[in-house]
């Protein structure tokens, strides 16, 4: 896969990004204009370089893309995002840096370029029109094992993972997926998320974690799975209806 022509040369990955983002031909990012661009090929022209005879501007394929006013190659930068987009765990900017042979500052900079470019668009509430919307927390990171610090925190009543990081993860059927890092998992800070993020008319599903039962009375219907008698999943039609009240 790493040995295909455009993860190696910078002439291939730019004919492959030519070609994905000009299926039909080039495209001038400044005007639109797709009748009067011709590629310069002079000894004087850098490679990849376009005219545009209607706004008289010249461009390349990277403008407006986070690839723009980089000096590093361009088949670095498709390797780079291939090696973040397809590994299951993620990237981290010192793999990069291993990977790609470039300066740990450099492969910082391209893994926060890639990032931002992959962020999903706000596309509005989930659920519109009465879909189904899972929404669960979960506690994740390592939390301190001694006995004693365990015994501190249960004495206390902080035992159960709240010295790990917080995320709650809404789930639409057959939809997207959004997840958020909270301070605390508390009925105020879960209905801010839920509130802004799934439509009134959305059915909730969540676990029968207490908190939900005041944020449910929000939407359409809240339906719930019950934990404490081993049940993890329901099918739509046989799941608990919480009463709204």
């Amino acid at each position: 896969m790493f040995t295909e022509a455009r993860f190696q040369i910078e002439a291939a990955a730019r004919e492959h990004l030519e070609a994905n983002r000009w299926p039909n031909g080039a495209v001038c990012p400044h005007c639109g204009g797709t009748e009067r661009n011709v590629r310069l090929q002079g000894k004087t022209h850098r490679p990849g370089l376009w005219f545009c005879g209607d706004c008289r501007t010249q461009f390349t394929v990277t403008v407006g893309t986070v690839f723009e006013r980089s000096k590093v190659p361009l088949h670095k930068w498709l390797l780079a995002n291939h090696l973040m987009c397809a590994s299951k765990k993620g990237m981290s900017a010192h793999q990069l840096h291993r990977l790609l042979g470039v300066t740990y500052k450099t492969a910082w900079f391209m893994a926060h370029r890639i990032r931002e470019a992959i962020v999903p668009a706000d596309t509005g509430p989930m659920g519109s029109g009465g879909k189904i919307v899972e929404a669960d927390e979960t506690y994740w990171g390592n939390s301190n094992r001694s006995k004693a610090a365990k015994a501190t925190k249960k004495a206390l009543g902080h035992f159960n993972g709240q010295d790990k990081q917080k995320i709650v993860s809404l789930v639409e059927r057959n939809g997207e997926v959004r997840s958020f890092h909270i301070a605390l998992v508390t009925g105020h800070t879960l209905k801010d998320v839920l509130s802004k993020n799934i439509c009134a008319s959305a059915n909730l599903m969540t676990d029968d974690a207490h908190y939900y039962r005041r944020i449910g009375r929000s939407f359409a219907s809240h339906q719930a799975v019950n934990h404490s008698e081993g049940e993890y999943a329901r099918g739509d039609v046989t799941l608990r209806l919480i009463q709204q009240s």
